[in-house]
């Protein structure tokens, strides 16, 4: 293998510029010439490459976003798209593919591989951390720490004020950041779409927790809980509990910022890994870690096996709110 290339997809996560930045150093240590693709999969239809080398991925590593950009790219879901992607990447001599996304990314990857004659490599960059086959995804831990950061700040004002929070995090359809960032910003309760909402037993908990003594209370919402998000849910209490409240909608700013160091390190480590696996023939496979290990999973698997939370964190959240 001579020449790969390398695109991120879908949504930004920070660390992805530490990932790109790993992959290009990785890649010319071994000999390879190595192409970045802007935009994702809309820049090899569009033909927008540039040449990577060791200098322009200096002074990246801090940066939040993708120097690549990203971008949602419709006609990738079609046979057509996929052909004429496959036929531009082979034109350009590019044998070997990084994809840096979720399980959209991964889709589209697949339907390279399975219609041409490119290698693809997998690895997880989102900060719904909702991809099977890695512990965390790069991008997780920053957005929890931004995200644990404002709640802080409105843990202050709510107790200034005696009053309830609604906190909306995001998480598309899955829960993980709103369990890790409720059990650590102390919340009174944490409403995700894996488990119902039962507003009754919610507001059972909220007036329980005021006339314990307590000053103030932070529920903790996931966007795609299905009991319609967090004005939703604030309303029907409200109805129930005539408390004065406010709502807090993260939103994207849970995306930017410079990464952890938790993200640069683990970002750093799937590059290299991603390299070497290209190098050594490996192919299909998203490399992710594993109870602190690398760890390659068919990239089928990363969207057609559902990735669980952890259990111990879901019983620790009423014994923690008491």
């Amino acid at each position: 293998m001579k020449k790969i290339g390398v695109l991120t997809s879908g949504g930004d996560a920070p660390g992805m510029n530490a990932c790109i930045r790993a992959i290009v150093r990785c890649g010319v240590s071994r000999g390879l010439e190595v192409v970045g693709i802007r935009r994702g999969y809309r820049g090899i239809l569009e033909e927008d490459f540039v040449k990577l080398g060791s200098r322009s991925v200096a002074n990246i590593i801090y940066r939040g976003g993708t120097i690549l950009e990203t971008a949602r790219c419709e006609e990738m879901k079609t046979e057509e798209g996929i052909r004429k992607a496959n036929g531009i990447l082979q034109r350009e001599g590019i044998e070997g593919l990084i994809t840096i996304g979720g399980d959209g990314t991964f889709r589209g990857a697949v339907a390279l591989a399975e219609a041409g004659d490119v290698k693809v490599i997998g690895i997880p960059g989102t900060i719904d951390n909702d991809v099977y086959g890695t512990d965390y995804a790069i991008g997780f831990d920053t957005a929890i720490n931004t995200a644990l950061d404002a709640i802080d700040k409105i843990r202050d004002t709510a107790g200034s004020l005696q009053r309830l929070f609604f906190i909306e995090v995001m998480g598309r359809s899955r829960g993980f950041i709103a369990l890790e960032v409720g059990i650590a910003g102390g919340a009174e309760d944490i409403l995700i779409p894996e488990l119902e909402t039962k507003i009754e037993q919610l507001c059972l908990d909220i007036r329980r927790s005021f006339k314990r003594g307590k000053k103030s209370s932070i529920v903790i919402v996931a966007e795609g809980d299905e009991a319609g998000g967090a004005f939703s849910i604030a309303q029907q209490v409200w109805e129930r509990l005539r408390l004065e409240y406010r709502i807090c909608v993260l939103g994207h700013v849970q995306r930017g910022g410079s990464p952890t160091a938790r993200d640069r390190v683990l970002a750093s480590k799937l590059g290299a890994a991603a390299v070497d696996a290209l190098v050594n023939g490996m192919a299909g496979y998203m490399v992710g870690e594993l109870k602190g290990e690398i760890a390659f999973t068919p990239l089928r698997e990363t969207w057609e096996k559902r990735k669980e939370l952890d259990s111990n964190l879901l019983r620790l959240v009423k014994v923690l709110a008491e």
